[in-house]
């Protein structure tokens, strides 16, 4: 049997159900446990509820709603986060305070605690270890996303896969997307907690959709310890890999795009520097809109650079675009050498990829986003009416 990422993991069963824009999935898995939420001060309850359930280190289960955020609730959304970890322990069989709990969808509304209810009881009868049951899990979380979004990485001896939701609201600070991400390799809780804040750090905290840092944003990890121990080094580079492939599906499916964006930031002082190099040319919507219009304009993609309180000299850096096949000079040493023609045509395909070169040392970063369009506008203007 084939499995796409997170069932074919040692240990882990899921399943969901979506009815309109309301679903639920659960995902049955017992090991170590780690999590990252979101930087913004207004906090959903099933984050503040797992800021503090996390440190105790371990989930056997994990219980995911849209339709609904459960953020701006108050006192109620908090007990109905608790409330929502209750019915699934007790469908499960398991200890309720090792149930993570992440909500989707939107803010200012309260919890259908009844439909939720009956959505768990029918949704843990087929929870298995298949393609099928994680497909529906994966979709059961899905908002405006157009596409469920999985990742495996098989590496000797374990595996890490993890599945994801995210397409609009989407500026990651953490530490609106939602990743839930397992592995059968043994890993310590100390251990888990780093390797999921750098690999958090290098992909989905370098997407930029829009700008707008999700009051929901979370994820979690488990492992399982199925696989037995493991290198801890391999176990960071897997666990990288498979985040920064969600977090390349976020930025593809991003809210009305048309091209994914790429930018990677070489010749800098540091990696935290070509980062926030990269996230701001990302996030600059003057920069969204050039690529939507197939507009090579390099002046937008170096002025954004300059806002990023990243010291460099404007004079030294310089520029290329692609498509990811082929890739042509915009500016060499501080001087224009564009050509036009070129340029515009590796606009035409559905990926775009700047490449920024400081001139300022020698660490690099890679960010991700899309461009920004008409259809955007159209989502969101009319999101809860």
């Amino acid at each position: 049997m084939t499995f796409q990422s997170i069932c074919a993991v040692e240990g882990v069963r899921a399943n969901g159900i979506k009815e309109g824009k309301f679903g639920l999935a659960l995902i049955r898995a017992s090991g170590t446990a780690a999590g990252v939420f979101t930087g913004n001060l207004v906090r959903a309850a099933p984050i503040e509820l797992m800021r503090e359930r996390i440190k105790k280190g371990r989930l056997d289960a994990v219980i995911v709603n849209s339709g609904c955020a459960n953020a701006y609730t108050g006192t109620r959304g908090y007990a109905d986060a608790e409330k929502m970890t209750g019915i699934a322990g007790q469908v499960l069989d398991v200890d309720p305070l090792r149930v993570g709990v992440a909500s989707t969808g939107v803010i200012g509304r309260y919890l259908d605690l009844p439909l939720i209810e009956r959505q768990c009881r029918d949704v843990a009868k087929n929870l298995t270890r298949s393609r099928p049951a994680e497909s529906a899990a994966a979709q059961a979380i899905m908002t405006t996303d157009t596409f469920p979004k999985h990742a495996l990485v098989k590496n000797e001896g374990f595996s890490v896969g993890g599945i994801t939701k995210g397409s609009g609201m989407i500026a990651p600070n953490m530490g609106t997307m939602l990743a839930f991400i397992y592995t059968d390799a043994a890993i310590s809780q100390k251990q888990l907690v780093q390797a999921l804040r750098q690999a958090t750090l290098r992909s989905f905290n370098r997407v930029v959709v829009d700008g707008d840092t999700s009051t929901n944003d979370i994820a979690l990890c488990t492992a399982t310890g199925d696989a037995g121990k493991v290198n801890y080094r391999e176990f960071c580079t897997a666990l990288e890999e498979c985040c920064v492939s969600l977090a390349r599906q976020i930025a593809t499916d991003g809210e009305g795009a048309t091209r994914m964006l790429e930018v990677t930031v070489r010749g800098a002082p540091s990696e935290e520097a070509a980062a926030e190099v990269a996230r701001t040319v990302i996030g600059s919507p003057l920069v969204k809109t050039a690529v939507y219009g197939e507009d090579p304009n390099w002046g937008r993609v170096v002025a954004a650079a300059g806002r990023a309180g990243v010291q460099f000299d404007p004079n030294a850096v310089s520029l290329w675009i692609g498509d990811g096949t082929e890739r042509y000079p915009l500016v060499k040493d501080g001087e224009i050498i564009a050509d036009l023609k070129k340029a515009k045509a590796a606009m035409h395909k559905n990926k775009v990829i700047f490449e920024l070169d400081l001139a300022q040392g020698k660490e690099k970063a890679t960010a991700w986003g899309c461009d920004l369009t008409e259809k955007y506008v159209e989502i969101n203007g009319r999101y809860t009416t």
